[in-house]
């Protein structure tokens, strides 16, 4: 009997142990009230061109498609993200076969510093940096190979920044 009493208490207290970490309802960083972001202002201050629509469209459909929170353009979200581009690099990861100074592949990599600031109070609720990284071939025309990359590292960098954003990891 003793050792069904036991029994039974271990299932128990394993039970009740396994849902900790359970949150009941929405995992929304920002307060209850806020349903609504709108994108506003990003800029670039690196010297690479035609990052700031990417990253513009990257964040658009990465918090469309989350739909924790609605997409407001007209300018009476709750909530308005913007951001500055602050780092555009390339980094070196592989050489052509016997050749070691042709590099075959880099590293892309950007990095924004976001903020969201609730239109009503001015209150900053999010302020940090986030980073993206691709991988590209460069081949023979490395111009054409990172423009093509550029849309796949706001991407990258856009899922980072929705995941931080909207389940409040800060």
């Amino acid at each position: 009997m003793r050792a069904l009493l036991s029994l039974g208490l271990a299932i128990v207290t394993v039970s009740l142990t396994g849902c900790a970490g359970y949150k009941v309802g929405s995992t929304a960083a920002f307060p209850s009230g806020q349903h609504s972001i709108q994108i506003g202002l990003i800029q670039n201050k690196t010297l690479e061109p035609r990052l700031i629509e990417s990253l513009n469209n990257a964040l658009r459909k990465r918090l469309q498609q989350d739909g924790t929170y609605k997409l407001d353009s007209r300018g009476e979200s709750d909530v308005v993200l913007t951001g500055v581009i602050t780092r555009f690099d390339r980094s070196p990861l592989s050489v052509q076969p016997g050749d070691v100074l042709t590099v075959r592949d880099y590293s892309l990599g950007m990095t924004a510093k976001l903020t969201v600031k609730d239109r009503a109070t001015g209150k900053i609720l999010f302020d940090r940096e986030v980073s993206g990284r691709t991988t590209i071939r460069s081949g023979t025309d490395l111009a054409s190979a990172e423009r093509q990359a550029v849309p796949l590292l706001a991407e990258d960098l856009a899922r980072n920044a929705t995941s931080l954003i909207v389940d409040g990891n800060w």
